[in-house]
């Protein structure tokens, strides 16, 4: 994106009164947003622009407009825009589609089949378990763990996932230049070398109460399903439950002890309707087809589009072919069928990795069982 571009961009973005549905129906009225800011006065009416957001757009604070350039012209920092063609296709099928994301980390992160673990910040010491089990198991088999650094099940997930070796993407409720809570900050650094932190707010917006709830539909919209692993009846997280659902999206929840109150918000949303679950392979094969789909529809939608610089990830497979584990386990099953037990001595990974694995690889076609307990490799692209 141009200099002339990311100022245009910044400057609706900032002005007062402009939500990001008001800006998507201004640009995609003027055909650009250079034109949107240049005819803002002509477009007043059909957008709704009131006068403090023409004051602003005529009149911008440069000296603000300029901090965030700084901000934008550091390395591995990003304003990505509706109207490119990165920008992440999950996000346009939710109600309130974002008009930009301030993204620091790899942009390609986003395109990346991704799943939703949140829950509590208070959350018991089981609860924090059973996020760190599941966050491992889920990015070992592909998937990016996305969730919203808050303390709790939150924080166990994104940390968990990095150890697994696997990709992790935060959304924030502050500026992208802010780490709420602060003791996050190591945390926050790994997830920008190994994922992204991903908000719609400009640098140096400090967190409010009102932010969260918004920025709980990114996590919904980016993931392909949300798994919600402990949730009190008044949580956050039932907001991200109940947004994932309204998107499409699979909801997941894990049951718990009736004499945990911290249990009460999961058992809800399985009454309402929730998959009650026990294992990731269970998530790992509800969302194989989603997958697919998000996968065909990227690579129609980058097709012939002109180069971003981001190295995206075909969202159809998991990404399992640039993983050295996955290229690993298809090495090892060579010609001739192989039991579970023989793969863990051959690649050194653990039963419980390997059968999370070769499920996947079953799901895209790369494997199938084979008699006596047995996993072959099948011929094809996959594989």
């Amino acid at each position: 994106m141009h200099d002339d571009e990311l100022i245009a961009w910044l400057t609706l973005i900032r002005a007062p009164g402009i939500g990001p549905a008001t800006l998507r129906a201004l640009v995609q009225r003027a055909g650009s947003v250079r034109a949107a800011v240049s005819g803002a006065r002509r477009f007043r009416q059909d957008c709704g622009l009131d006068q403090a957001a023409l004051a602003w757009i005529e009149s911008p604070d440069r000296q603000r407009l300029d901090a965030d350039l700084a901000w934008l012209a550091q390395p591995g920092h990003r304003l990505l825009g509706f109207d490119e063609p990165d920008f992440p296709p999950q996000l346009e099928q939710i109600p309130q589609p974002p008009a930009a994301l301030f993204v620091a980390g790899d942009p390609a992160a986003l395109l990346a089949p991704q799943v939703a673990v949140v829950g509590a910040r208070s959350a018991t010491a089981q609860g924090l378990a059973n996020a760190r089990d599941f966050a491992r198991t889920l990015g070992r088999a592909g998937l990016t763990i996305t969730s919203g650094m808050a303390d709790g099940i939150d924080g166990a997930a994104h940390a968990a996932a990095l150890e697994a070796g696997g990709k992790t993407i935060a959304v924030t409720g502050t500026g992208p230049d802010l780490v709420y809570p602060r003791k996050h900050r190591d945390l926050a650094n790994k997830i920008i070398e190994n994922g992204a932190i991903v908000t719609e707010y400009p640098p140096g917006t400090e967190a409010r109460p009102d932010h969260f709830p918004r920025r709980n539909r990114l996590i919904a919209g980016l993931s392909l399903g949300t798994l919600v692993v402990e949730a009190g009846l008044q949580s956050g997280s039932l907001i991200t439950a109940r947004l994932a659902a309204e998107a499409g999206r699979e909801v997941f929840a894990l049951p718990g002890s009736i004499h945990n109150p911290l249990a009460k918000g999961c058992h809800r949303l399985i009454r309402d309707g929730a998959r009650l679950t026990e294992t990731a392979a269970e998530v790992i094969e509800a969302l194989a087809p989603a997958a697919r789909a998000l996968g065909a529809e990227l690579r129609s939608r980058l097709e012939g589009a002109p180069d971003s610089g981001a190295d995206t990830v075909p969202a159809g497979d998991f990404g399992h072919t640039r993983d050295p584990d996955y290229r690993a386990l298809l090495t090892a099953l060579g010609d001739a069928p192989a039991t579970l037990d023989e793969l863990t001595n051959r690649t050194g990974l653990s039963p419980a990795a390997l059968s999370s694995m070769l499920l996947l690889l079953e799901l895209e076609g790369a494997v199938a069982p084979a008699v006596n307990g047995r996993w072959q490799r099948l011929a094809g692209p996959a594989a």
